[in-house]
């Protein structure tokens, strides 16, 4: 089988930057409060009537302009995210109708924060298969609209930001490209990290009971401490798998690219692996946590501050809701 490799990438933030000087004026915080916890300085805000199809369609658009290829061209769009622009259709297929092309498969993955990993999954295994040739992924989220601005809601307010990123997949020759993939999950934890409401659990779906609770049931919910302990397990867990799925070690990483989850995360997992600043990139003091599209504005952000280069073995983590977790081992 032949590998898959990134021929192009894209990505796509909103202009509006909320500074966490900003989140005092709504809810009981500081910024050095939420510098501390998580890292974060500022994160970005889409307007009114945009979803995250629209955040997409400008990254994909950016990521086939740099991989030189057509929306013709493309054999097949997965869209990872877990704010879709309606409950359906897919915003895979409301992207291809932005894109314009019709008749090629396309189909959301919602695997939160591991979401674009396991969507650069599937994408590599229809190109390795000869299924197609090339493929478009993309994550891409709305958060503003869907979290508690209010000091209620403050702990998790103030982690995520709005954003895009895609990339075009294509063939690769042996030993470049993506080396492989490792997905995982444990569903046994996913009330401590999730949305409840609306659901299909409920009926009503939605009611006026909900919205009007002293904790709306339809806001994001997370124990905090918990979550953080199992991300910091988990991160280096599968990272080393895919090191030792292709026999090499933590030195022999040019650079790792985490979920930006939590800043204080990233740098354990990087004191526990024993990597050097210069080895990990991170970039969520300015973005926060943008769920399926942090891992391709990270590698966006990377490749143009000239951190990627041919040649480079690039690992792409991530831990999240599910719980589930990934990574991703690039030649590049």
């Amino acid at each position: 089988m032949r590998n898959s490799r990134i021929l192009g990438i894209g990505c796509c933030v909103p202009e509006r930057v909320v500074t966490n000087d900003d989140l005092t004026e709504v809810m009981e915080t500081s910024d050095e409060w939420i510098q501390q916890r998580t890292g974060i300085r500022e994160r970005h805000y889409s307007g009114d009537g945009v979803g995250a199809a629209d955040l997409g369609l400008i990254a994909a658009q950016q990521a086939m302009r740099a991989a030189g290829v057509e929306a013709s061209d493309i054999d097949l769009i997965v869209f990872a995210t877990l704010s879709p622009d309606v409950d359906m259709p897919a915003s895979a297929c409301l992207l291809q109708a932005k894109l314009g092309v019709a008749g090629v498969p396309a189909f959301d993955v919602r695997n939160q924060c591991s979401g674009f990993l396991y969507g650069l999954a599937i994408a590599d295994k229809f190109i390795k298969t000869g299924t197609c040739s090339r493929v478009l992924m993309v994550g891409a989220e709305i958060h503003s609209t869907g979290i508690d601005l209010t000091t209620r809601g403050r702990e998790v307010a103030v982690i995520f930001g709005d954003g895009a990123g895609a990339v075009v997949l294509g063939p690769a020759e042996p030993g470049e490209g993506i080396l492989s993939t490792h997905l995982h999950a444990q569903g046994r934890f996913a009330e401590k990290l999730w949305i409840e409401a609306p659901g299909t659990r409920a009926r009503p779906r939605l009611s006026e009971k909900m919205l009007e609770a002293d904790d709306p049931p339809i806001f994001p919910k997370m124990e905090g401490r918990y979550v953080f302990r199992h991300a910091v397990t988990r991160f280096p867990e599968v990272i080393r798998e895919a090191l030792d799925a292709n026999g090499l070690g933590v030195q022999d990483l040019s650079l790792l690219i985490p979920h930006q989850a939590n800043l204080r995360i990233s740098q354990l997992v990087a004191s526990g692996l024993e990597l050097p600043d210069d080895k990990v990139f991170n970039n969520i003091d300015r973005y926060g946590n943008t769920t399926a599209a942090s891992i391709p504005l990270a590698l966006y952000e990377a490749i143009q501050a000239n951190r990627v280069k041919s040649g480079d073995l690039v690992c792409l983590a991530a831990f999240g809701a599910g719980f589930t977790w990934a990574s991703a081992l690039i030649r590049w």
